[in-house]
Parts: structure tokens; C-alpha cells; sequence
């Protein structure tokens, strides 16, 4: 997929453009992607960094990096983005000049959007006005109950599943491991330590069961509470995996909530803890709603 910053970087040719965050890259994101790639037309996006609604100043939790929206674009069969800069400048072009530099510009016949689709200063250009602008518009109807909010909503329950029913997909933690306690080694379950972007949401702290690098892994989310821990941490534990994977980045897609943290008697108690949930976690199954969504082997 090509990926561009600015409209000048991409060809002008025929496409059909959809415009949006896309944030999570659901169910509904994938509708509105089939759809532009069932048009005939190059498949293009346009999508947001920062998020608008951060760029304004308001508290989002992110579904998903820039990084791996852009795979998952790729992934749906979109060829070329615009990753646009969400500056005051955009904020404040009016709909008809953003049509002109970000439309126009790159050639699209066609743009893929919601009956609610808004875009320019304001919000206030609409379909209606990309019509008048002679843009074909290719309406898509929202998935029902599907959004990014949705999402964010079932996370903060630590509702993993309904989550990934509504991504199509299990939902996936992804940052850079980072130095840790190191305790985990020492009870023979080592560990790698996460660290998300700022904005990224996580689940409910809990320990879960989920997939990494080929291998199933336990992963807790929390503080360590037994051992009085107050930062939030990130811990996935790959079963059956050997390696060093200090500073890379790592995706960990998780499955299925297994318990809450606790606090322990005794280390022992933990340790043997620990083992019953490196168990449920080699039987847990990949949650998901589309094609090839079983249970994963490792």
C-alpha cells in the first residue's frame, strides 16, 4: 500500500476515496472499504493522525496505532492513504477547499462514507455538498451496534470477546518492550513488559489469555497488586517461546479474560496460580467474526 502525507505524493487517477479515523478498523471500516474496492475505482484512503477529537483536546482511548491501522488498511485491500495531519490548518479549511486539495487533487470519482459522514470547518460539508461538487457518492449503512465506542466500551468492562465481535477480529495490544521488575523469571514464568502509546486503550486490568509471535500467551494487566505495585503494567508471558525481545515492537492479540489480579497467601500460592492460568490459556479459543477465526495452534 502506498502511503502518502500530502495529496501531492499520490498519482492523480480515478478513486474511490473514503474519508474517516477509522479507529480500530471494525466491522463497519471494513464495509465501507469493500465497498470502495467493489467500485472499480483505486481504493483509497484518507484517514487522521492525530485523532480529531485528541487534536481538540478531549480524552480518547485508541483502538488502535497509527502503525497497525495502516496494516489493517492494507490488510482490507486498500492501495494508497493519505495519513493527513490533523492541524488547525485542516481544521480550518471549508468543506469545498478540502474537497478541491484532497479529492479533487488525487483524481476520486467516488467517495465511500455513512449517511452521517461530515468533514471541513466545522463539520458542516456533508454528502449533499460533495454531490453538488460532482463527487458519486456510495452511501454505506452502519453495522448495527458496531462503532469505536462500542469497542472502547467493552474494553473498559474487559469484555474481550464482544470486543472482537465487533472488530471482526480478536482486539490487540501493541507497543515496545521495555525493561520490567523482572519477577517473573524468578517464579519461572518470564514476561515482557509493554509499553503502549499514551493514548492506546487497554482492557480492564485482569489476567487474560491471548496470542503473540506464534505462541499463545498469559497476559496480566494491572499492578501486580501481591506485590503492591501502583503503575499499570502490561505483561504477557509466550508460552513455549525462547528470545530476547527488549526494544521490539510486539502485538499481542487477546482472547479471553481469565480472572481479576489478587492478592496471595503466599508466592507459592501465586506460582501455582499462575500455572492454572498458563492451562486455561492453552485451551482458550480465538474470538473473532470472520473467516478463519478458530482456534489458533501452538
Amino acid at each position: 500500500m502506498k502511503i502518502a502525507h500530502s495529496p501531492s505524493e499520490l498519482e492523480r487517477q480515478p478513486r474511490a476515496v473514503a474519508i474517516g479515523s477509522f479507529d480500530g478498523v471494525h466491522r463497519g471500516h471494513r464495509q465501507v472499504f469493500d465497498a470502495a474496492i467493489e467500485s472499480g475505482l483505486t481504493p483509497t484512503a484518507i484517514t487522521f493522525d492525530p485523532h480529531p477529537r485528541i487534536a481538540l483536546g478531549s480524552e480518547v482511548g485508541l483502538i488502535t496505532t497509527v502503525e497497525r491501522r495502516l496494516e489493517l488498511f492494507a490488510d482490507a485491500g486498500i492501495e494508497a492513504t493519505i495519513v493527513t495531519a490533523f492541524t488547525p490548518e485542516v481544521m480550518a479549511l471549508e468543506p469545498e477547499e478540502f474537497a478541491e486539495r484532497y479529492l479533487r487533487a488525487i483524481g476520486a470519482e467516488a467517495v465511500i462514507a455513512g449517511v452521517d459522514f461530515r468533514f471541513g470547518r466545522r463539520r458542516s460539508g456533508d454528502l449533499d455538498l460533495l454531490r453538488r461538487l460532482g463527487f458519486e457518492i456510495l452511501e454505506v449503512p452502519h453495522v448495527p451496534g458496531v462503532s469505536s465506542s462500542a469497542i472502547r466500551r467493552a474494553l473498559h468492562e474487559g469484555d474481550v470477546v464482544t470486543a472482537a465481535s465487533l472488530l471482526g477480529r480478536p482486539y490487540e495490544l501493541d507497543g515496545t518492550v521495555v525493561g520490567g521488575d523482572q519477577r517473573g523469571g524468578t517464579l519461572g514464568y518470564p514476561t515482557a513488559n509493554i509499553e503502549l502509546e499514551p493514548h492506546l486503550i487497554a482492557p480492564a486490568y485482569g489476567i487474560y489469555a491471548g496470542w503473540a509471535r506464534e505462541h499463545r500467551a498469559a497476559l496480566s494487566i494491572g499492578t501486580n497488586p501481591h506485590y503492591g505495585g501502583t503503575e499499570r503494567r502490561i505483561e504477557p508471558f509466550l508460552l513455549d517461546f525462547e528470545g530476547d525481545l527488549y526494544g521490539q515492537r510486539l502485538v499481542v492479540e487477546v482472547w479471553q479474560r481469565l480472572r481479576d489480579e489478587a492478592v496471595f497467601a503466599s508466592e507459592e500460592e501465586l506460582v501455582a496460580q499462575i500455572g492454572r492460568d498458563v492451562e486455561a490459556t492453552r485451551a482458550a479459543v480465538r474470538p473473532g467474526g470472520g473467516a478463519g477465526d478458530g482456534d489458533r495452534e501452538a
